[in-house]
């Protein structure tokens, strides 16, 4: 029997859980692993990463500049140095010239609440082990020592915090390059933990418990198992006895091979998106600049994503059980550059518009139309009025026919009773399928009357003349809102 939304029944109980969440987690993967996933992650679907640093300061290739130049020996990289700065030169002096002194937080939390982003996650500290906050366990390589003399977490989780409803997050890189501790562990093959005891595990919960964010983005885990990181004993006392350990979600970067296995959301490599359903929660996290995290000078225009490209990369992720983190790298100064800002508030008029589509949404039993090209699908249910919802968010606009074509919608109808099935509802809820109880509409346009009909197992739909939905703002993607009352 063809259902009307939603997937199996076996796939619901990979997603919700069967039963409550635990009192204690114990500090193992077994027990970390049932840990309920906290609904706003899910609900939230878009948010915005920010990788701001000493790297910001020569601006050039990428965040990986002292690992680049240094160890690497990249030549572009030996050229830039040789070309711009004096022959003793070390990376250390770059910070000195990391002065933000335009960086406004209250700007910034504006900025990412109308581009649509429901959370923020800001690089606390990256593979260079320079620190965004006072760390006490950074002396003078932090940026209240040197550099802005500020400190950037307290500024932007408090103006993000003020301006919006946004949750805060913060990115935490494990190892440092070129960290003695970390590499005297090393080489002793990991077998003692100097540098996770004296300068990460330290970090960590200074980190939890001064600025309190609802996200922990974990990275720079790879060259060591988790064991070594004492993964599996923190993020215990972060979802048993932290400050936010009902709120609190992290991602799967906790040791060479937890990737793709563990954490409350997977992110399994840079830029993943798979483009089919997922049974686990996952995060697409990807950059504007199509080639760097960090904010570099060298780059061209076509090394941006458009926004075209962005709210795509958005509807594909969100279609397949996935959140969508966005990137951006700012200036040395604090600023955000122009073409970043257009492309953030591009997002955010799509999504003023066409966000109910995505906020809150669940996967649909198909995620995209192999007949038609260019066409993606999530879903709700509105219990209010008893009604079950799929959307339909078309890519690519039909300019030579004014027409599209929907197949999966077309195939349900065949049969004169669906099921309807969602995440969260344990039981199939069964209705009764006919075209009287079907409506149409575009959204932002929900007033036009729209030409459709059910022909064999096509949903066949005339768009409104092209000069009416320019007139109302509807560009980037179409969304449909196909609407089956009385479930």
């Amino acid at each position: 029997m063809l259902r009307w939304l939603l997937l199996s029944a076996a796939f619901i109980c990979l997603i919700c859980p069967s039963k409550a969440a635990l009192e204690r987690y114990e500090p193992n993967w077994a027990s970390l692993d049932e840990r309920p996933l906290p609904s706003w992650y899910d609900e939230a679907k878009i948010g915005i990463f920010i990788h701001w640093g000493v790297y910001s300061v020569p601006s050039f290739g990428s965040e990986w500049f002292w690992e680049d130049w240094l160890n690497l020996r990249y030549p572009n990289y030996l050229s830039f140095m040789k070309n711009n700065y004096k022959p003793s030169f070390a990376y250390q002096e770059f910070a000195h010239e990391f002065t933000a002194e335009l960086f406004n937080a209250t700007k910034w939390a504006l900025l990412f609440r109308d581009s649509g982003a429901k959370y923020v996650v800001l690089t606390s500290k990256h593979h260079d082990g320079y620190t965004l906050w006072p760390s006490t366990s950074s002396f003078s390589w932090n940026s209240m020592d040197v550099g802005p003399k500020r400190d950037i977490i307290r500024e932007l989780s408090t103006a993000i915090r003020k301006e919006s409803s946004l949750k805060f997050g913060l990115y935490y890189s494990l190892f440092e390059w070129f960290n003695r501790l970390y590499i005297n562990d090393k080489l002793h093959l990991f077998l003692q933990q100097n540098y996770v005891e004296r300068k990460m595990r330290p970090e960590q919960m200074e980190l939890i418990n001064e600025y309190l964010p609802e996200i922990l983005w974990s990275d720079g885990d790879w060259e060591a198992p988790a064991k070594y990181w004492k993964a599996e004993e923190f993020i215990a006392w972060l979802y048993n006895d932290s400050p936010v350990r009902d709120t609190i979600v992290t991602n799967d970067r906790w040791g060479f091979g937890t990737a793709c296995h563990h954490g409350d959301f997977y992110n399994c490599q840079d830029r993943y998106n798979p483009g089919i359903l997922q049974p686990h929660k996952w995060e697409n996290a990807f950059t504007l600049d199509k080639s760097s995290w960090g904010q570099r000078f060298d780059v061209e225009l076509n090394d941006f994503m458009t926004s075209e490209e962005l709210i795509g990369e958005v509807v594909k992720t969100v279609s397949c059980n996935g959140n969508a983190l966005i990137n951006v790298g700012p200036t040395k100064y604090g600023t955000i550059l122009p073409i970043f800002e257009e492309r953030l508030r591009d997002m955010g008029k799509w999504l003023s518009v066409n966000g109910e589509a995505i906020y809150g949404s669940k996967p649909w039993i198909y995620q995209n139309d192999s007949v038609t090209p260019n066409v993606w699908y999530t879903q709700k249910l509105d219990p209010t009025n008893s009604s079950a919802i799929i959307y339909a968010i078309v890519l690519k606009y039909p300019y030579d026919t004014n027409e599209i074509d929907l197949y999966p919608i077309g195939n349900l109808s065949k049969d004169t009773k669906s099921n309807v099935i969602l995440f969260g509802y344990e039981d199939e809820i069964t209705t009764d399928m006919s075209v009287a109880d079907m409506s149409v509409s575009l959204v932002g346009m929900e007033s036009a009357q729209l030409d459709w009909s059910l022909n064999g197992n096509r949903l066949h739909i005339v768009l409104p003349p092209k000069n009416h939905i320019d007139k109302n703002g509807l560009k980037f993607a179409w969304t449909f809102k196909i609407t089956k009352k009385g479930f």
